[in-house]
């Protein structure tokens, strides 16, 4: 089964989190996670909000 972690290190390497990662992270987030997953969930929202992570969902809508 796939951590958040997993989820996470494949955003931060590539700059990009597609839709299907985003709907991913909702689903594992709904179920029991260590700390680790927890830790790098936020890193992920702080990578997004400084603008080193894309998403895919705002691209879409125009939202930068």
């Amino acid at each position: 089964m796939t951590r958040i972690r997993d989820v996470v290190q494949n955003a931060l390497a590539t700059g990009y989190l597609s839709v299907e990662a985003e709907n991913q992270l909702r689903r594992l987030l709904t179920t029991h996670y260590e700390w680790e997953d927890f830790s790098a969930f936020v890193v992920l929202q702080e990578a997004a909000m400084n603008g080193r992570v894309k998403q895919e969902s705002r691209e879409r809508c125009g939202i930068k």
